[in-house]
């Protein structure tokens, strides 16, 4: 019963907080596209560090899955 009311809790606070969050895309967006019109070079690096944070929660499971096959895993048993 604890670990469904935690659940909700968490479920209930992802999409509370969830729409604050698509404020800040805009908000870089239109941030980044004034620094670069004036010269600037702090979105050079924007799509780099969009990929870095899309990637790396990919492989971090794929790490630990793999580490989790690998210890899993059964020996082969030959066939006569």
């Amino acid at each position: 019963m604890k670990s469904k009311a935690a659940l909700f809790s968490i479920l209930i606070l992802f999409l509370l907080v969830s729409e604050q969050s698509f404020a800040q895309c805009p908000m870089c967006k239109a941030s980044v596209e004034a620094n670069l019109k004036d010269g600037g070079t702090a979105g050079l690096g924007l799509n780099a560090g969009i990929i870095y944070l899309f990637l790396t929660p990919y492989i971090l499971a794929l790490t630990f899955g793999l580490i989790f096959w690998w210890k899993n895993r059964k020996p082969k048993t030959e066939l006569n």
